[in-house]
């Protein structure tokens, strides 16, 4: 029976169905942030997705420069990892003990495995992918290492992430408030709440019943906070009329109240900007600088 988890520390071979991007780069974000501050050596197997994860471990605030310059997070290329998944089960067994023999040796306390694996789905013949996956989990037995196998829905069939989900014991999930594959919402605490994505026509109701509801609960407990915060380091697209009804929403708090923006991208800040944030006595934004994912390697 596979158990599902939501603490990263219960990993030591799981596997994760992300529904979304967002949600692929915040359960892999948040897989290598746990293993560097653990102390232990990070291995990302990349198949042309990294991006996506550097950018999300730099919202985090992670010191991303400094563990790729010092190779505690180490990233395979994407012909690397290719290469990998055609080569046999026994050796890739190998290989992997190798390499946490190697990061023992060298002060770590163990290895983190995760990335990208769909392309063992597209070999013609061969080794499986759950193959593969027996070898990680041998590993994972013996040595101390600590391996998310990613299938998001995306990237594998249904048939074949119902079949590998099933031959791992533990599933990690991370629950949303929302996800539409545009803008996945979760709860960060009481009062506050993460975007991450991007905002349109579709979706911009989401926000508005979020903030009403989160401003609602807090002017009931005589506890809760005074100010209602959204962490926007992870969106990336915010359109006119959604800055528009943030500044609206936060213009309708009590005077007790405020509507706190934290980590806003600068292009986002431009939008709401021009839309009259800075006029909105009850609206506090906190910006951030533009990050590129190159700057990062």
């Amino acid at each position: 029976m596979t158990r599902t988890v939501e603490e990263l520390r219960s990993v030591d071979h799981a596997c994760a169905v992300p529904v979304s991007d967002e949600q692929l780069w915040e359960m892999t974000a948040a897989f290598v942030a746990a293993g560097l501050a653990a102390g232990e050596q990070v291995v990302y197997f990349d198949d042309g997705t990294v991006d996506g994860v550097l950018e999300r471990l730099a919202d985090d605030r992670v010191a991303v420069a400094e563990s790729l310059h010092d190779g505690s997070f180490a990233i395979v290329s994407p012909d690397t990892t290719r290469a990998t998944l055609r080569s046999p089960p026994p050796q890739v067994q190998e290989l992997i003990c190798s390499t946490v023999d190697g990061a023992l040796e060298r002060g770590y306390t163990g290895i983190r495995v995760t990335g990208q694996f769909s392309y063992g789905l597209r070999r013609a013949g061969g080794a499986s992918l759950l193959e593969y996956d027996t070898v990680f989990d041998e590993v994972a037995r013996v040595r101390p290492a600590r391996v998310l196998c990613l299938y998001d829905r995306r990237r594998f069939p249904e048939g074949a992430i119902e079949e590998l989900r099933a031959r791992h014991h533990t599933e990690l999930v991370v629950p949303a408030i929302y996800d539409d594959n545009l803008l996945r919402i979760t709860s960060t605490g009481a009062g506050t709440a993460r975007l991450a994505g991007e905002v349109d026509h579709s979706n911009r109701p989401r926000i508005r019943r979020l903030l009403e509801t989160a401003l609602d609960q807090a002017l009931r407990s005589h506890a809760g906070p005074t100010d209602i915060t959204l962490d926007l380091s992870s969106l990336r697209f915010l359109d006119v009329a959604g800055a528009v009804s943030l500044v609206h929403a936060a213009e309708e708090f009590p005077s007790s109240h405020r509507l706190v923006l934290t980590g806003v991208r600068p292009r986002v800040l431009r939008v709401l900007d021009r839309c009259g944030a800075p006029f909105a006595a009850q609206l506090v934004v906190q910006s951030r600088p533009e990050y590129a994912p190159s700057e990062a390697r």
